[in-house]
């Protein structure tokens, strides 16, 4: 899935996102149904994958302080150093307890928008694309979902990574990263609202038929 996902050749930096309109509204409506669906008083957590390198790094700090303010009052933040300090690193066991992932790529280059995602985290990214909230810590955009984002798949097979590329003329106001927020809120507010089909999750990150 992630290989084909907005990977047409005409594709530009130059756009406030790389989804198109049915992607962007499947996507807002899955994250209102998850925030919906949220029984009050239940825990939100959100784990930030960074690579080790990258939290041994000077700025790190300052990073995860952002990522926690950009975040809803009331987030549980996991990382490497909280949950797997003093044991194995094994993702499964605590994937099915998590509510959204926000991964810190090496950045190409200073200013660049292109992430670049080692194979754990590319991982990480595709045991929750598809049915939770994961967004990209930019580090001069702050948090943009991935479904924004342009991605492609790079060798080696055997243990491949994912290049991340943000939207040029991406805004902070975007639906989507409104959306994704309120499914990340502990006290989002429950919206009464016309019961109404709902996209599987999986949808959102599929182009729609021709």
């Amino acid at each position: 899935m992630m290989s084909t996902m907005h990977a047409t050749p005409t594709d530009s930096l130059d756009v406030a996102t790389f989804a198109n309109p049915v992607q962007q509204r499947r996507f807002a409506t899955a994250m209102k149904r998850i925030a919906a669906d949220r029984a009050a008083g239940n825990p939100v957590r959100v784990f930030i994958s960074a690579a080790p390198r990258t939290m041994n790094g000077p700025k790190w700090d300052s990073w995860l302080t952002q990522i926690t303010e950009a975040l809803p009052d009331g987030v549980e933040i996991l990382h490497y150093r909280n949950v797997f300090n003093e044991r194995p690193y094994d993702w499964r066991s605590i994937v099915e307890d998590l509510d959204g992932l926000i991964i810190v790529g090496k950045q190409k280059r200073p200013g660049s928008r292109v992430y670049l995602l080692g194979p754990i985290a590319r991982l990480e990214l595709r045991s929750l694309i598809a049915r939770k909230p994961v967004l990209l810590y930019g580090h001069n955009l702050g948090l943009v979902p991935v479904i924004d984002c342009k991605s492609q798949v790079l060798a080696p097979e055997e243990a491949p990574r994912l290049k991340l590329i943000a939207p040029k003329r991406w805004k902070t106001d975007s639906e989507t990263l409104s959306a994704a927020l309120k499914a990340l809120d502990p006290n989002a507010a429950l919206e009464e609202e016309e019961a109404q089909p709902l996209p599987h999750l999986a949808h959102p990150f599929t182009a729609p038929p021709q």
